[in-house]
């Protein structure tokens, strides 16, 4: 069976609390931990030009740890923040739905390199 983000936000909040780290989880710490796991899950793409069909199991097995610690900190600052991340996520879906139509998306010419 699946679990949803709730219960997973909720099975993180109460680790940290067995653990008694509420202390070390401050915005500012959290928020800087996203980065730093964001930084390391980056560096299995760095020097890479590979399609995703073409990473092995165990390589993705590395990647799903960074991602999974990405989304713990978030999860952790959303929870110390009192903001519901869900929610926060489909009204950002629903402001690029405005930003970005469906035919003018389409149309958009890549920029940059």
């Amino acid at each position: 069976m699946k679990g949803n983000l709730y219960e997973l936000q909720k099975l993180l909040d109460e680790f940290i609390e067995k653990r008694e780290w509420q202390k070390y989880h401050t915005p500012k710490n959290l928020s800087m931990s996203v980065a730093i796991e964001a930084a390391e899950l980056m560096e299995h793409f760095q020097w890479c030009d590979k399609k995703a069909n073409e990473f092995s199991e165990e390589e993705k097995k590395e990647i799903a740890q960074e991602m999974a610690d990405v989304l713990h900190y978030l999860l952790r600052l959303s929870s110390v923040l009192g903001i519901d991340l869900y929610e926060a996520s489909k009204n950002k879906i629903a402001k690029n739905e405005k930003r970005f139509p469906i035919e003018s998306a389409k149309n958009m010419k890549k920029s940059g390199c």
